[in-house]
């Protein structure tokens, strides 16, 4: 059980490959909220995709009692929380399962049978393995990215609606196509706008193959279409290398990033899909560390993580900016990460993923 958010969920999927491993014959069912569905729809390891609204006040208590009879009804003999919120662990109490298994934390840990101490937020130790904790009173003790790696299965359908678009936009086999995801969760793993619009025409003008094409959560569309229409101005004549798509759901996202040259973003769950794929990748991060959100797939992947380096005040628990001017993303000048996308671009075989500070 993994409630949200996309992020978070993608990087369960490795849980889900080590206990199809481990239980190739066991039933296995996932609990998410619609808006992660879409990251597990036709994941091939799973027998069961369980989606739950998120609900409200009187809503959300009958949406909760119905679910819990349901779990109950599927007599479950393991069930494991994921995400640690009073929610998903009052689900796995009432599941009824014998063996449950969540986190120590305050308040919650009695409804487990077994609680797994979790590592502190700021720990340089990658998200996976402090899901993979959770695994160990089943006898799974170690995953490796090259054998667990994040899983997201393109969808016909989202490929087929790609396909279109940029057939319609008159990009082929011979173009490059540049992914730039410009939004994030929060101000914390946010770029400035400026230094997206200087990366957009740094690429766009380098190659008149190349597309480059901006993609942005719900959230920050409007931010995403005045990078794009800030690039299509200093680019004059080669704005059509700066082609606009329109917007794409998160399968509509995943099928986009597989056909890309190489896919570049921040912290965010994109740039977790994103790692679900074979595309090269150039990760922005801020107060974040490469050792907690590289890209976690197979090494053979191009992937390079580009950050300010060390500072006082990095990693930070994102609540507040001790300096009050986001240092660790506004040091990060748009000249890197243009040259850690060229590298990408120019890789034309798998390479060992990379962190230039």
């Amino acid at each position: 059980m993994r409630l949200r958010l996309i992020g978070d969920v993608v990087l369960t999927t490795p849980v889900v490959r080590g206990l199809r491993r481990r239980f190739p014959d066991a039933t296995l069912t996932y609990v998410v909220e619609p808006d992660a569905a879409p990251v597990l729809s036709g994941n091939p390891r799973l027998s069961e995709l369980i989606v739950t609204p998120r609900r409200r006040g009187l809503d959300r208590v009958r949406e909760d009692l119905r679910l819990a009879w349901r779990l109950r009804q599927g007599r479950f003999d393991v069930a494991i929380d994921l995400h640690g919120g009073p929610r998903s662990a009052w689900l796995t109490w009432a599941s009824g399962a014998p063996v449950r298994i969540g986190y120590t934390i305050a308040g919650r840990t009695w409804m487990y049978t077994h609680a797994v101490r979790r590592s502190p937020d700021l720990t340089p130790r990658h998200s996976v393995r402090n899901q993979w904790d959770l695994l160990a009173p089943l006898g799974l003790v170690d995953c490796d990215p090259a054998s667990d790696a994040l899983e997201m299965p393109e969808q016909p359908d989202a490929a087929a609606l790609v396909n279109a678009r940029l057939a319609a936009a008159g990009i082929g086999p011979s173009h490059a196509l540049v992914l730039v995801h410009v939004s994030a969760g929060n101000p914390f793993r946010r770029w400035p706008a400026e230094r997206f619009t200087e990366l957009v025409v740094g690429l766009a003008a380098a190659d008149p193959m190349r597309r480059v094409v901006l993609n942005s959560g719900p959230s920050d569309w409007a931010a995403a279409r005045d990078v794009a229409e800030a690039a299509r101005t200093q680019l004059g004549p080669m704005a059509d290398r700066v082609p606009d798509l329109g917007e794409f759901d998160l399968k509509g996202l995943r099928a986009l990033i597989g056909r890309a040259a190489v896919y570049i973003g921040g912290d965010t769950g994109p740039t977790h899909v994103a790692s679900t794929t074979t595309t090269p990748i150039v990760e922005l991060l801020g107060p974040t560390l490469p050792e907690r959100s590289m890209p976690w797939r197979d090494p053979r992947w191009f992937a390079e993580a580009v950050d300010v380096g060390t500072l006082p005040c990095r990693p930070c628990h994102q609540r507040h900016c001790v300096p009050g001017d986001f240092r660790c993303l506004t040091g990060i000048p748009a000249r890197r990460v243009i040259e850690a996308a060229e590298r990408a671009l120019a890789a034309t075989a798998p390479a060992q993923g990379r962190t230039i500070a």
